[in-house]
């Protein structure tokens, strides 16, 4: 028996359409979920149409199905990606149609099949999904991404209880990390936005050329693009619509200076990765670029992932989040980017966000190039942020301005 709360599931659907993407009347909603979520992907389909929703249309993944590709399909398999799927996506996009996506998969579905051939079809779908990205990573329609606790993700959080306790369990943390509690959630949205843009402004009126990290194993100098830009809470994506892309966030974010990066970085939590766990990464970059990196678990996986693309061993976000997150104090490793990159400070291999550079969405990408914004088909977030971190803000002068102590803000 499923122990998940109908009515904590009704209340994540309801706050997903009218805070998260903000439906529009009469505007159109793509919805991309496993198929374990389909009554999550129910719930949200009555509040669309309750919001005046044109069109609802859910597209669905299956574990089972993606296992049997592996298993069976011929080896050319894995360097194709149904384009057409992309384009009519893209096509939706460009149409004015809202996206959401339902994130919830078993983090390590794929841990017994081949690395290689998961790198190959991560690769391809990456390239073949490009022209539906490219409306998401420029901000051009208002998008939101929440998550359900599959019976997969949750044995993983929590393997030694029932699977069925367990999911109820990892209802509960995403309901709490979600800030779905109280008699209105989307004031406890509203509230919360209102603080990260205190936090937006501040690092605004400052615009630090860098900041510089030092905790253990990490003695790093992050550049800042030119023109940057730091973001976080609800914002309006250029059609308009303000929307709150990630629930749950805690984050505030902007672009680093991709050829402005240097010294080293040691992660803080585990990265969970194409069906893998990588641990206790250490990475130096010099002039931007990862030139050495090493994990204690997972290392494989990790040279992978950064040989990509010429861009996949640069960073494209560098965001900032307390210590004292809700879910890092839950002291519950989510496996999931969505909650524990809200646990901690982190970076982002590969592509930035064009809106986090002024003027971003009108630049060609050399452009966004010249001003240090990393290009690539990966964006992959990982943690190195903890309460034994500093971070110090460098003026345009040189000056030294305390951000975070103890992995705490160190203002007000």
């Amino acid at each position: 028996m499923m122990s998940i709360d109908p009515v904590k599931l009704d209340r994540l659907a309801e706050v997903a359409v009218r805070t998260g993407v903000n439906l529009q009347p009469g505007q159109d909603l793509v919805i991309t979920a496993p198929m374990a979520a389909l009554d999550l992907v129910r719930a949200i389909t009555v509040h669309a149409y309750k919001a005046g929703a044109g069109i609802v249309t859910p597209f669905f993944t299956d574990d089972q199905i993606t296992l049997a590709r592996y298993e069976h399909a011929p080896d050319d398999s894995f360097d194709r990606a149904p384009n057409w799927f992309f384009d009519g996506l893209a096509q939706a996009f460009k149409g004015g149609a809202a996206r959401m996506a339902i994130s919830g998969d078993d983090p390590m579905l794929l841990a017994e099949q081949d690395p290689a051939k998961i790198a190959r079809l991560s690769k391809a779908t990456s390239i073949a999904a490009k022209p539906a990205m490219n409306p998401i990573v420029g901000f051009e329609v208002n998008w939101n991404i929440v998550a359900y606790p599959s019976a997969g993700w949750a044995a993983r959080v929590f393997p030694d209880m029932p699977v069925d306790a367990a999911q109820g369990k990892l209802m509960d943390a995403i309901y709490k990390a979600s800030r779905l509690e109280g008699d209105d959630p989307v004031a406890n949205w509203a509230d919360h936005t209102a603080e990260l843009k205190k936090r937006v402004k501040w690092l605004n009126d400052h615009s630090f050329s860098a900041l510089k990290y030092t905790g253990p194993g990490t003695d790093l100098m992050l550049g800042l693009a030119d023109g940057h830009i730091w973001k976080g809470g609800a914002s309006p994506a250029l059609n308009g619509v303000t929307c709150q892309p990630n629930i749950p966030t805690e984050e505030v974010f902007t672009c680093p200076h991709a050829y402005k990066v240097d010294g080293t970085v040691s992660a803080t939590k585990p990265l969970a990765h194409q069906g893998s766990v990588i641990e206790n990464i250490k990475v130096r970059f010099e002039a931007g670029r990862i030139v050495e990196a090493s994990a204690s678990k997972g290392e494989d996986v990790l040279q992978a992932l950064l040989k990509t693309d010429d861009g996949a061993s640069r960073i494209g976000e560098v965001a900032l989040v307390p210590h004292s997150s809700p879910i890092s104090q839950s002291g519950t490793l989510f496996y999931n980017t969505l909650f524990d990159e809200n646990a901690s400070c982190h970076i982002a291999l590969g592509q930035c966000y064009a809106d986090t550079i002024e003027g971003g969405s009108t630049l060609s990408p050399e452009e966004l190039k010249q001003k240090g914004g990393n290009q690539s088909i990966i964006h992959v977030d990982w943690m190195m942020g903890s309460d034994a971190v500093d971070i110090d803000g460098i003026t345009k002068t040189g000056d030294v301005v305390p951000v975070m102590r103890g992995g705490e803000w160190a203002t007000g």
